[in-house]
């Protein structure tokens, strides 16, 4: 039985419904918050834009934003030709290809990006000699190159994992229908399995790409000059702390237009799943 509210002598609103009201003033009150937050945002940005550290940093800023697509583009590449056959080693049924391939995946899932990457750059100095041997020290010595490896490394664990459950994610069904028509396995594969496969992997493979992109910032730690490299040069020299503002602005363009184009893609590829 609903207790009456002494005041009024009307029933009060359940606890629940009282939580919901909370609630809906909180969210309104947070959306009010971000809308003056961003307001305030494009009025600074509006007023500094044509402001002396633009005009003579935009063009390190666009330099920096061409090395993290490069980094980027190189390391998804890379890492999705890897993830391939480590994906199929995990679904293998032979242990000696499921044990290696599930420890690769989960030590660069379970280890910080930032840490794989110093293990690279800075331990590939402790074998120099070794490396200077069989002719490897040119690629370990730069570190745009020692950044592509571990990122490409990193991601390839990552989309090892999103291509293993796509295809786990086929209906076993599919499997049995091409082999009743006497279909060969790998065409049953990669004419059948594959192409459903990969519509299940369009968002993770969305979701991969946009983290690659704003994980690259590490790569301005060991002395790459990519966008965040470019900002903390700019920075180092003017301190100016809208040269943080520029950078995270630029790294949301980046993220929005991917996003735009994803979402193209995805409503592209599956728009006969929505007939």
């Amino acid at each position: 039985m609903t207790a009456a509210n002494p005041a009024t002598g009307m029933p009060a609103p359940p606890p629940s419904a009282r939580k919901w009201t909370g609630g809906r003033i909180t969210g309104h009150v947070l959306m009010a918050l971000w809308i003056v937050a961003g307001a305030y945002l494009l009025y600074y940005l509006s007023i500094n834009v044509a402001s002396p550290f633009v005009q003579k940093y935009w063009g390190e800023y666009v330099d920096g934003f061409v090395v993290t697509v490069q980094i980027v583009a190189a390391s998804l590449l890379i890492g999705a030709a890897l993830s391939v056959p480590i994906a199929f080693a995990r679904n293998s049924q032979w242990r000696i290809f499921r044990w290696p391939a599930y420890g690769y995946v989960y030590f660069f899932r379970g280890t910080p990006l930032l840490a794989q990457t110093f293990l690279i750059y800075y331990g590939a100095g402790s074998f120099r000699a070794e490396l200077q041997s069989i002719g490897l020290w040119w690629f370990f010595r730069e570190a745009i190159y020692c950044i592509i490896f571990a990122f490409s490394l990193n991601t390839s664990a990552y989309q090892a994992e999103i291509l293993r459950g796509a295809i786990l994610n086929v209906p076993r069904g599919q499997w049995e229908g091409g082999m009743a028509l006497g279909l060969p396995r790998t065409v049953i594969f990669f004419k059948i399995i594959l192409p459903q496969a990969l519509m299940v992997a369009l968002r993770p493979y969305g979701n991969e790409i946009i983290l690659m992109i704003k994980g690259s910032a590490i790569a301005s730690i060991v002395t790459v000059f990519d966008l965040m490299g470019e900002t903390r040069r700019a920075f180092s020299r003017s301190y100016d702390f809208q040269a943080y503002i520029w950078a995270a602005v630029l790294y949301l363009l980046i993220v929005e237009m991917l996003r735009r184009i994803w979402d193209r893609l995805e409503t592209r590829l599956t728009r006969h799943l929505k007939r």
